[in-house]
């Protein structure tokens, strides 16, 4: 039997979760030629990763898939309540609103993007993500695992195995993503090095139906934590009820001893945990699935070789704490997509891709670190009731009831139990880690502005700015017919886009001379003529550049250069903007004719 030809695609990706599904379906918007294959027969089939946070919903609402998202996620209102309890019938502890629900913080996540942040499990993205990748020219392949790739100059060979069929079949590609999760095959073979710790934790996930409404419905919310001192999670006290749907279906995740024997997980064990957390063996439950998984703590030091990259969980690993996995992965392709497509269709230098690793490595580390932490961070929760590091079995009930005195002991444990509580915002109101990234690498021109002042806490705070490097910032503007539209709107969808005030005449100029010189012609969007500044916001967040001065915001919505100061020659804008953009695109010999 002869050889089947090898199947040619411009980039190969491998993994169909939030990393994988994210780069087909934007490479595919993009008109680029790409496979996306997955060893399994269909999408996640566990509710795994489910906080979608603000920037990672700007992403799809570039990729035009938001308002379906929307229909089929839980929406921030019913995210809010964070519940400390002893079961979620026994005794409350403490509460904490979650995801920037609570009054003080609320107008930070409005302000800050035309996107509210939902719970959506990977069971619900997925399947939008992949259709989406198909329906615009992508080749979605299930059952179909990599087994081996070589590259060489020109492309990537890999060898593929068709696990329904048997046979094996050669895929020919410019370039590899392997998106394939925390076992990655890509990064394996890749030789990637890997920073932190492995097998930190034993881990168990059990999905689960129950009508809960009655419990919950009045404090409606993602996690409820039940406080079990030397037990859970971890090991760190506790195990956590995990809404999946309001209220009917849920996750229940508990911990076991990683050092010794992994746990068998059948009907029995699984309910008789649930019931545990839940504080009453009368609750009708039905086990749908149990899983036994082990938390590391490490992340790549570099994410790439040669023709091939690697995203998500394939390079950064970690707990589920801070709801920052699927986003980061989602956000990893954001940033790839676009600088692969420029590269394939000739307008960029292959040294444009070298800015992946130089801009996501530090965010992944990043995201590890914070889950990390997060979980330290309990401790003090259990100090304020008298309970050590809650790693040591000891009585609640005597915590409890320490908490009540009223005397001036018990008024310390309550103002220590109250500032634990608030500790918390740092995990689940992180709204800076979320947008506040800053890319430096050079597809980003700096200015001249010197280091970044940070009004607030950054973790926690979102900044808005203009800087090169930074998130282009949201502001409402209207269209020409009065219909309220984003900054954010007016960029992305793969293109380059130059931002300019209703003075700025000279830069249509300068873009059609990037057209003719680089082959890529940004789309001028001037305040005052594409769109409306009736609010004034836009005037204020710019107040430090000329009107006629301009912002060049990459396909990422990343501000990539900035001209603060008037121009009014269009021979000079064609000069700047054409050397910026050169430079963005690893394309320094190019210059305005």
């Amino acid at each position: 039997m002869s050889t089947p030809e090898p199947i040619e695609t411009d980039v190969l990706v491998v993994g169909s979760g939030p990393a994988g599904a994210t780069a087909a379906s934007l490479l595919a918007t993009y008109g680029v030629s790409t496979t996306m294959i997955s060893k399994y027969g269909w999408v996640a089939n566990s509710p795994r990763a489910h906080i979608t946070n603000q920037r990672t919903m700007e992403v799809m609402r570039d990729l035009g898939v938001e308002a379906e998202l929307l229909e089929r996620g839980t929406p921030q209102t019913q995210m809010a309540e964070n519940v400390f309890c002893t079961s979620l019938v026994g005794t409350e502890i403490a509460r904490l609103r979650a995801w920037g629900t609570d009054d003080s913080r609320l107008s930070d996540y409005v302000e800050s993007s035309p996107c509210a942040m939902l719970d959506l499990p990977q069971p619900y993205l997925e399947p939008v993500l992949v259709s989406t990748a198909a329906s615009r020219g992508a080749t979605v392949r299930f059952d179909t695992e990599l087994l081996s790739f070589t590259q060489d100059s020109e492309g990537v060979t890999a060898l593929v195995r068709d696990r329904v069929r048997g046979d094996e079949q050669l895929v020919r590609c410019r370039y590899l993503i392997g998106a394939d999760g925390a076992t990655s095959r890509v990064a394996e073979q890749l030789g990637l090095p890997f920073e932190g710790r492995l097998a930190t934790g034993g881990s168990i996930n059990i999905v689960f139906s129950a009508d809960l409404s009655r419990y919950v419905e009045h404090r409606p919310g993602v996690l409820y934590w039940v406080l079990r001192p030397g037990e859970g999670v971890g090991g760190v006290g506790m195990g956590v009820l995990r809404m999946v749907r309001p209220w009917n279906r849920w996750m229940a995740v508990w911990g076991y001893d990683i050092t010794g024997e992994r746990p068998v997980m059948d009907d029995a064990a699984a309910r008789a945990i649930v019931h545990e957390l839940l504080g009453d063996r009368g609750i009708e439950v039905v086990i749908e699935s149990a899983s036994v998984w082990s938390v590391n703590e490490s992340s790549a030091s570099r994410y790439s070789d040669g023709r091939v990259f690697c995203a998500g969980d394939a390079v950064h690993r970690h707990s589920p704490a801070n709801g920052l996995g699927s986003n980061t992965s989602a956000q990893d392709s954001y940033n790839l997509a676009w600088k692969l497509a420029a590269v394939i269709k000739g307008v960029a230098g292959p040294g444009l891709l070298d800015t992946y690793d130089a801009e996501r490595v530090p965010v992944g580390q990043q995201v590890v670190e914070r889950a990390s932490r997060s979980a330290s961070d309990f401790g003090q929760l259990f100090n304020a009731l008298g309970l050590g590091d809650g790693k040591a079995s000891a009585r609640l009930e005597d915590g409890l009831d320490a908490l009540q005195v009223p005397d001036a002991a018990g008024a310390a444990r309550r103002r220590a139990l109250a500032r634990a509580v608030e500790l918390k915002h740092d995990e689940f109101s992180a709204h800076g880690v979320e947008m506040n990234q800053r890319y430096t690498s050079s597809a980003v021109i700096p200015a001249d502005d010197g280091p970044e002042v940070w009004a607030r806490d950054s973790e926690l705070y979102h900044q808005a700015s203009t800087r090169p490097g930074a998130k282009l910032p949201h502001v409402w503007l209207t269209d020409l017919e009065g219909r309220r539209i984003s900054t954010l709107d007016l960029v992305g969808k793969g293109a380059f886009t130059l931002m300019t005030g209703l003075s700025g005449v000279v830069w249509d100029g300068a873009a059609q001379s990037c057209g003719e010189v680089l082959g890529l012609k940004p789309r001028v969007a001037r305040i005052g003529v594409t769109a409306l500044d009736v609010y004034g916001t836009w005037s204020r967040v710019t107040q430090h550049m000329d009107e006629a001065g301009a912002l060049l915001v990459r396909p990422d919505g990343q501000v990539a250069w900035r001209h603060d100061s008037a121009v009014t020659d269009v021979q000079e804008a064609s000069t700047l903007l054409v050397q910026a953009l050169g430079t963005i695109l690893h394309r320094p010999s190019a210059s305005p004719s």
